[in-house]
């Protein structure tokens, strides 16, 4: 089935990233009207005729960039809100562009009586009118299957190894991979492969429902100097700083933290910084503030050049899948 012109949209929870996408296409973003009234209600305005278009609806559900006022809640309805104002203006396709997909650590019934909310936005992205959707490093993989709409799920392995790389090039004796949470081992595994590196695996647990976490087995060995622990995903950071802690306990001087999403919940950032690691290696699936991302012990890799690929794989009918296996594929890394 052929489609009428590309367009793409945003909302306010992360614009910047949906620009670098539209710069990386050369066209322009679409102009819409997404606000609040007074009483808190959300209100959109398509200001384009998008009349049996491709339309790609760019919405990290994620929060605001401080200052802001947007809430994760509010990234989910904004989102929600476009897919259904672009089904009545007949847009012939609507994919719901998601960098960041909330909820993704609720995925299964862990205890009594709890939702698995990731299944829940899954069916209220499809039933606002979405026909597809594209996300990056979903918490679980199982979360593709929550969807009845086809889709596709970019990994930002390929950028943090090419990151990496130069950097356990130069003493890989001394350096090893840690994966804090053993739900992310698998990808761990394969990025500690390619890197050569050993593994370590910490093993956690959650006591209550507060995100507090507690570092309770280490499946390796911790004998060398240096160390990247690899996770796809910060939020308060008390995982990554108790992995931290463990390793400094053993003698680990130099350590390197890496994710795909930099939640940074809180002071999170702060207390990251001031734990003693050289660097923090991200993406910019999620807006970072101003002052955090202006740190030079901050890295963030730019993962728009991908999405942006991907969108224009999806519009001219071709393959996403090489995007996984990306010999021959010049995407450049940018570092900021």
């Amino acid at each position: 089935m052929q489609y009428g012109g590309l367009a793409v949209y945003t909302g306010n929870a992360h614009p910047n990233f949906a620009r670098d996408i539209c710069r990386t296409l050369e066209i322009p973003l679409g102009s819409m009207d997404v606000f609040k009234f007074a009483n808190d209600n959300i209100f959109v305005k398509i200001n384009d005729n998008v009349r049996e278009h491709d339309v790609y609806v760019v919405q990290s559900l994620c929060m605001g960039v401080s200052g802001s006022g947007i809430g994760v809640s509010d990234s989910i309805m904004e989102l929600l809100i476009m897919i259904d104002a672009f089904k009545r203006a007949s847009a012939a396709r609507i994919t719901a562009v998601m960098p960041y997909y909330a909820y993704g650590r609720s995925d299964k019934k862990d205890q009594p009586r709890v939702p698995i909310t990731a299944r829940l936005l899954a069916d209220l992205i499809t039933v606002a009118g979405a026909d597809r959707f594209l996300a990056m490093d979903m918490h679980q993989m199982q979360i593709q299957g929550f969807f009845s709409i086809p889709g596709d799920e970019l990994t930002a392995r390929t950028h943090l190894i090419e990151y990496l790389r130069p950097i356990v090039a130069k003493d890989r004796d001394n350096f090893s991979m840690v994966v804090p949470d053993l739900g992310y081992a698998n990808v761990a595994r394969r990025i500690a492969e390619i890197l050569d590196v050993p593994l370590v695996f910490m093993q956690k647990t959650h006591r209550d429902n507060s995100g507090r976490s507690e570092i309770v087995g280490v499946i390796g060995d911790i004998d060398r100097r240096k160390a990247i622990i690899l996770d796809d995903e910060i939020d308060r950071g008390t995982t990554m700083l108790n992995t931290i802690r463990v390793l400094q306990e053993h003698g680990v001087g130099e350590i390197w933290v890496a994710c795909t999403h930099a939640v940074l919940s809180g002071d999170a950032a702060e207390r990251l910084l001031a734990s003693g690691i050289v660097e923090l290696v991200t993406t910019d699936t999620c807006p970072l503030r101003p002052v955090v991302r202006n740190d030079p012990r901050i890295r963030v890799l730019s993962v728009a050049p991908l999405f942006a690929e991907a969108i224009r794989r999806i519009h001219e009918g071709e393959s996403v899948g090489a995007l996984f296996n990306p010999p021959g594929l010049q995407l450049p890394l940018q570092v900021t």
